[in-house]
């Protein structure tokens, strides 16, 4: 079994600091540029960005079992990175545009091009995932490569956290339009550049089995049979809802709730470096505890303090920060968790049946993390319109108590709701180390 050099983990962990000059900023910033900057309600930005999101969620599949299909000299995955990276550029500057419309053109526009950056990503980033199940066949391997992704990841998060406004102020000065242009064009050039690092430092090694020759409704049917991977694909949008949530909810929580817009920045800065401490521990924790375990005892910490939050005082600066921090590092260990356990799920689909479907296994994940996210958005939306919420001015009682209970209850109990999914969840590392010597075997006999 080849085990993976440091370069090519390093190599292929860059892969998500690009992916997070996107999704970052998504999850971060595009909900209060819509509402704040570009000027659509709260509740229609809301459902603009579930729509868009259904709608891209539908295409991920597809992009699957397109990537599954891909016959190429570098492989089935790789060449999707040098392929989409700067239409992905394009789409991010034309997103964060705001041309001067009534409030319908702004709706069709913001429909439009969010539509069009949310396809070109998936276009990208779910051959990127795919890569992680194909190359190696060792599942701690996996864990220990898809965590130098999330450690990627929650570096991208960190830069666009701290940098992001400054670079809008510095490259727009008092036109924070031009701002958002400029800085999503150098995100993206940065973003292009990852990628074409990541197609060379990588190698396909996990091959379909020979002759294999399935159609997609075969796929389909195959997914919808693998017990593990339904539990996957149902935990991944319960997850995402808790994430999104409390990302979406930060700015407006310290914006219009604790006063202290200064504190943007250091407060989602923080949170993301407890995020890449997380990550970065994963692969020691998974020595000692089974994957299964420990992702219901991380989800659970993440409810309960996700939902001791709603409790804490505005002006109680220090422990905001603190139980903030303790959020993100139970929180990061869950996506290089649960990404790794996609892998073995396509592992269980190959031995229970001989075919292995590994882009549309992450593809339908993908699916599923778009839904949940696109939850949280419109419920963001659709509470904030509720409780009275007015951009870029002192929000009413109201409006106030809207925004800590998406920051806090809600993504609690969601978190909770995560941690009850996973019981039942049966892929131990009993039964992992059984598929993975018995495909070995299998590979060894069909050679």
């Amino acid at each position: 079994m080849t085990s993976i050099s440091l370069t090519e983990k390093i190599g292929y962990g860059l892969g998500d600091l690009g992916f997070n000059f996107y999704w970052a900023n998504i999850s971060s910033f595009l909900l209060i540029f819509y509402t704040d900057t570009f000027g659509i309600p709260a509740a229609a930005a809301g459902t603009m960005m579930l729509v868009s999101k259904i709608i891209d969620a539908f295409a991920d599949p597809i992009i699957g079992a397109l990537g599954d299909r891909t016959k190429s000299r570098f492989g089935n995955f790789r060449p999707y990175l040098l392929w989409f990276g700067l239409p992905l550029a394009a789409a991010g500057v034309l997103t964060y545009t705001t041309p001067n419309l009534t409030e319908g053109g702004k709706l069709i526009w913001a429909y439009g091009t969010f539509s069009f950056m949310m396809i070109a990503y998936s276009l990208v980033n779910i051959p990127y995932s795919a890569l992680a199940g194909v190359i190696s066949s060792n599942s701690q391997e996996r864990t220990t490569l898809i965590s130098f992704r999330f450690i990627g990841a929650f570096t991208g998060t960190i830069i666009v956290n701290y940098y992001t406004l400054t670079l809008v102020k510095w490259f727009g000065g008092s036109n924070e339009t031009l701002g958002w242009q400029l800085t999503m064009a150098l995100y993206g050039i940065v973003a292009a550049i990852i990628f074409i690092i990541v197609f060379l430092s990588t190698k396909e090694r996990v091959k379909n089995p020979p002759h294999q020759n399935t159609t997609v409704s075969v796929d389909i049917k195959d997914l919808l049979n693998n017990r593990p991977w339904i539990v996957l694909f149902s935990l991944a949008l319960i997850i995402m809802v808790t994430i999104t949530m409390r990302a979406g909810a930060t700015i407006y929580y310290i914006k219009y709730f604790v006063n202290r817009p200064d504190l943007i920045k250091y407060f989602l800065t923080s949170y993301s470096i407890a995020l890449v401490v997380g990550a970065a521990i994963t692969p020691v924790l998974t020595r000692f505890v089974d994957k299964k375990r420990l992702m219901v005892i991380l989800m659970s910490a993440t409810g309960i303090l996700s939902i001791g939050y709603f409790f804490i005082p505005k002006d109680a600066i220090g422990l905001l920060f603190g139980i903030n921090i303790l959020i993100g590092l139970v929180l990061g260990p869950k996506s290089p968790l649960a990404f790794s356990m996609y892998a073995d799920t396509a592992d269980y689909t190959e031995w229970k049946t001989g075919r292995r479907a590994t882009g549309l296994t992450y593809a339908a994940a993908n699916f599923s993390q778009k839904l949940g996210g696109a939850l949280a958005s419109f419920i963001i939306g659709s509470v904030l319109a509720a409780m009275g919420y007015v951009a870029n001015t002192a929000q009413s009682n109201a409006s106030q108590m809207g925004i800590v209970i998406i920051i806090s209850i809600i993504p609690g109990a969601f978190a909770l709701l995560a941690a009850f999914v996973m019981k039942f969840y049966t892929l131990d590392n009993k039964q992992l180390a059984t598929i993975q010597s018995d495909l070995i075997k299998r590979k060894d006999h069909e050679e």
